[in-house]
């Protein structure tokens, strides 16, 4: 591992205008965290790591790198890119254990309530924390992470980040409160109420998308994002059939392999693949069988039928052949997606939303009701744990400057 990542620093060209760093959607200023690398200042590279991302142990984990950082990397036009992620991980990681955390003096009368505890709202908790507000989040789950906790699975990302990320955040003086569903008993009147000045929603998308098609309702079929919340609560069989192709549904089939099953095939519509090379390349590794041209029709207790699909010359659908085709699984696994859920919206006043659900903000990340904003997939739906990063540090900025505002 040091050698790995000693001979990767050393790769880097130290670009004057480093693609690597645009090719972030935080924009990590990676020649400056190699070259502080390579003259063994890790903690200074750690805190610029941490500052600019606090989930950036998570990130250099999860992150689709060869899209972004590596993606971008300019030595990839015509050899290996350099692999950024294997030195961010190795320095936040060490960072996450060792950081010297300053509370700052409190905000007195200026408290914020933060609305899930996923990507984006530990990261808005993190920053206004750090800015000396005190902040309390709600969880409606027994265990922070949200999607990091219970969509990705332990090998990818072992839950332990979690608990030293917990750790941490209550050192900084955050509460965090779990098993506390905002939208039910309580309500976003009963926070102002209490005397929070400002309020963030960050309730991701955790409802899977349904394909709203006959059998979907059968006793062997279920959720991706379900499953891979508890894999042990599901006996799926030796075969398995996965309706879709993205990362999620490459975890979902790797995840099942791991537990027992021995035949696992995905299934996709068009010869596209959503998911990263990377996460294919793992899931075939792992035995997972990939068929294309399939377009789910319906699902039977013998498994989900399927029309198969025309292609001309440019792989694109032309059109189905007329016999459908039924195959045979012990249990089908939808993983298409996911959407937010509508609960906190449909029952909280002063909130509207789009289209699937998602809430409706301005370019503060305000929502229509004053003092309440959100980021992350709740406003933009299903995307990477970055990009929701990304948008609750603009979001933590934004209230910020409001809360100041109104004292003044």
């Amino acid at each position: 591992m040091a050698i790995h990542i000693v001979t990767e620093a050393n790769r880097c060209l130290n670009c004057k205008k480093p693609m690597c760093q645009q090719g972030c959607p935080v924009h990590t200023s990676i020649p400056v965290v190699i070259q502080l690398f390579k003259q063994n200042r890790l903690m200074e590279a750690g805190e610029i790591l941490f500052e600019n991302n606090p989930l950036s142990a998570v990130c250099a984990i999860v992150c689709n790198h060869e899209k972004q950082c590596a993606g971008n990397c300019i030595r990839g036009k015509k050899d290996t890119p350099v692999h950024f992620s294997s030195i961010e991980a190795y320095i936040s990681d060490m960072y996450l254990d060792r950081m010297i955390i300053r509370r700052p003096e409190m905000k007195k009368g200026k408290k914020v309530a933060v609305i899930g505890c996923g990507p984006a709202g530990m990261t808005v908790a993190i920053k206004l924390a750090q800015a000396g507000y005190p902040v309390t989040v709600f969880e409606w789950k027994g265990k922070i992470g949200g999607m990091l906790q219970y969509g990705i699975p332990e090998y990818r990302l072992p839950k332990s980040f979690l608990d030293r990320y917990q750790a941490r955040m209550e050192e900084m003086g955050i509460t965090i409160r779990t098993n506390t569903t905002i939208g039910a008993v309580l309500m976003i009147d009963n926070l102002f109420r209490d005397g929070y000045k400002a309020v963030f929603i960050g309730t991701g998308a955790e409802k899977p998308r349904a394909l709203n098609m006959e059998g979907e309702s059968l006793g062997n079929v279920h959720y991706g994002l379900n499953y891979l919340a508890n894999p042990q609560g599901h006996k799926l069989g030796d075969t398995v059939a996965v309706i879709g192709m993205g990362n999620a549904a490459m975890d979902v089939a790797r995840t099942a392999l791991r537990n027992g099953s021995r035949h696992v095939t995905l299934y996709a519509r068009s010869k596209n693949v959503t998911a990263s090379s990377s996460e294919v390349a793992y899931a075939e590794l792992d035995g997972a069988q990939f068929v294309f041209g399939m377009q789910i029709e319906k699902i039977t207790d013998e498994g989900p039928v399927f029309k198969k699909a025309i292609f001309d010359e440019n792989d694109r659908i032309v059109g189905y052949e007329d016999e459908p085709v039924q195959v045979h699984a012990d249990s089908t696994i939808i993983s298409i997606s996911q959407t937010p859920r509508r609960k906190l919206v449909r029952t909280t006043d002063g909130l509207e939303a789009g289209d699937g659900g998602r809430l409706i903000v301005d370019e503060n990340y305000m929502t229509t009701r004053p003092g309440v904003f959100a980021a992350g997939d709740i406003i933009t739906g299903a995307k990477t744990v970055v990009h929701a990063v990304d948008g609750a540090k603009k979001a933590a900025e934004a209230m910020i400057r409001y809360m100041e505002r109104a004292e003044g």
